[in-house]
């Protein structure tokens, strides 16, 4: 049987483009960052670090790359040998918690398989989109599988964008949205059976 190599499956050809973009990314903000670092160190400058504009400029910086990161994670290749350790997992988190108005806790030990991260962080963004006013996560790890629990005091929850996690297509969700899509193809991609649930004042999704 001869092997068609000159194609690849749609999904992953989506995940190999989101690796390299955030691949090129990273680099140049990388350098952004290290060129801030040495103005800050330069007696040329003895005050620069301590100016409101230098300051905006790094926590930017520091912003940009932690949400590359967790795009990375989240849309790039993952492959089922790959590995993630925990301290990662908590600085994945760490900063998507400082980018929007989560509260996120980590209540899970070892380490992990990226394709299950991968489904982490796509769960993650899509309780991000049913709760743009705060709330508080908590992801679980629980043999054979993970939860991630929510709570807030006020959701704004789209049915049609949920009904992709249960394998209806009820709308195409916009490029904002796209995670939930994604989360769906992720999860039937790695043989794992999403379940969730979600209201006014939070819920879970869990696989």
């Amino acid at each position: 049987m001869t092997v068609d190599t000159t194609r690849i499956a749609a999904g992953d050809l989506a995940a190999l483009l989101g690796s390299r973009l955030c691949h090129d990314l990273v680099s140049p903000l990388g350098a952004i960052g290290n060129g801030v670092e040495l103005l800050e160190m330069s007696p040329d400058f003895p005050d620069i670090a301590q100016s409101p504009e230098m300051r905006l400029i790094a926590e930017a910086v520091a912003a940009a790359r932690s949400r590359i990161q967790g795009y990375r994670m989240a849309f790039g290749m993952a492959s089922g040998d790959q590995r993630v350790p925990r301290a990662e997992l908590s600085r994945l988190l760490e900063g998507v918690a400082a980018q929007g108005r989560l509260k996120i806790t980590l209540d899970a030990e070892g380490d992990f398989a990226r394709t299950e991260i991968r489904l982490v962080m796509l769960a993650l963004m899509c309780l991000e989109t049913a709760m743009p006013w705060g709330g508080r996560v908590i992801v679980l790890r629980n043999a054979p599988g993970w939860r991630l629990v929510a709570e807030c005091d006020r959701a704004r929850v789209d049915a049609d964008l949920w009904a992709w996690l249960d394998g209806e297509a009820a709308r195409t969700p916009t490029a904002s949205e796209v995670h939930f899509a994604m989360l769906a193809e992720a999860a039937r991609s790695a043989g794992k059976r999403l379940t969730h649930e979600f209201d006014d004042k939070g819920g879970e999704i869990s696989f």
